[in-house]
């Protein structure tokens, strides 16, 4: 998957330049000063799933100055996401902001977009311009080709911050239908070394989005385009960062944290494949190395079907077996599976 994009800094992130591609989520409420530690620790659980940047909508001041606030409590990467009012650009980066997600067109006067760039450029601080199908300039709101029309829009962007020598740009070309997406994605990329954040917007809840998102996003990523990526669901960020990043690994090819093989459950089996696995799946995902953990329902499917797992649990008849690549390694009743699995987890 290696590109020929420029690398553009997001915090401890490098976005383009051949790097891994990063995957993102998106905060889903407004912040509130008596919860910041509760997000704080929210965006710890992220991270360990493998969010390696996350954005906030920053609709105001207060929001601006709660959102500083947080990012002196975290380690992630945290990006504004700013519209219409420049002066919100201009207080997030009196904080550790590590990027600034804005549309040069919608900030009004030209004077207004110089302030954001000089402090940005002062601050080290890359700008994100975003673009989505369903906000496109006027002028091109009749073009009969709107992945064409999305390409258009994120060439003007560009060119308004390059007028004022600003480079450290990142740009997400953005419709809700996967071929616009794909097409708008391949037209700028054709023409530009900018890196590129790619995604479905408004993919849907969680089975539509990520199939949405998935055929889109590997097609993009198995071409060499998308710098990072965000799986845009109306669901929890969680699912959006588990999905993100198992896209990533199957087009890359490369595997960086966790696998969960899981068998859907039947009338053979002996063992609550999808309770378990619910229990079990922040922990799992969490663990960044290559292993396949296997959560199977029955003898039939157990350790022959998963002996490629490093660990395994699966039921066989009124026992629970955990096993390491087929091989049986403890037993145990039902009431134990937890605690026994747990301890071998922590062996890998």
């Amino acid at each position: 998957m290696a590109n020929r994009t420029r690398p553009v800094k997001v915090g401890t992130i490098i976005v383009g330049g051949g790097h891994r591609p990063s995957v993102q989520t998106m905060w889903k409420a407004p912040l509130r000063a008596d919860s910041l530690e509760a997000v704080a620790a929210r965006v710890q659980t992220l991270s360990d799933l493998g969010c390696d940047i996350l954005r906030f909508s920053t609709p105001d001041i207060e929001q601006a100055e709660l959102l500083g606030a947080l990012a002196a409590m975290v380690d992630t990467p945290l990006v504004a996401d700013v519209h219409f009012d420049w002066r919100i650009a201009l207080r997030c980066m009196d904080f550790p902001i590590a990027k600034i997600r804005v549309n040069p067109g919608n900030l009004g006067e030209p004077w207004k977009l110089r302030e954001v760039a000089a402090k940005a450029s002062d601050k080290g601080v890359p700008i994100r311009i975003g673009v989505n199908a369903g906000s496109l300039p006027a002028d091109l709101k009749d073009e009969p080709d709107r992945a064409v029309a999305i390409m258009k829009t994120a060439e003007r962007e560009v060119a308004a911050l390059d007028e004022l020598g600003f480079s450290s740009v990142i740009v997400s070309m953005k419709a809700s239908g996967v071929e616009e997406t794909v097409r708008a994605n391949r037209l700028f990329a054709e023409r530009y070394d900018i890196p590129l954040h790619i995604g479905v917007t408004e993919a849907g809840p969680l089975v539509q989005g990520c199939v949405r998102s998935a055929i889109a996003l590997h097609q993009l990523l198995a071409e060499g385009i998308g710098d990072t990526l965000r799986v845009s669901l109306s669901d929890e960020p969680e699912n959006e960062v588990v999905a993100g990043s198992e896209i990533v690994a199957l087009a890359s090819g490369v595997r960086t944290s966790a696998d969960i093989v899981s068998c859907p459950r039947c009338g053979r089996a002996t063992f609550d494949t999808h309770a378990f696995t619910a229990r079990w799946a922040d922990r799992i995902y969490s663990i960044r190395k290559p292993v396949t953990v296997a959560v199977m329902g029955c003898v039939v499917n157990g350790p022959g079907e998963a002996k490629h797992a490093d660990i395994g649990i699966t039921g066989a008849g009124d026992k629970i077996i955990v096993f390491r690549h087929g091989q049986i390694v403890r037993t145990c009743a039902p009431q134990d599976a937890d605690t026994v699995f747990g301890e071998e987890l922590s062996r890998i």
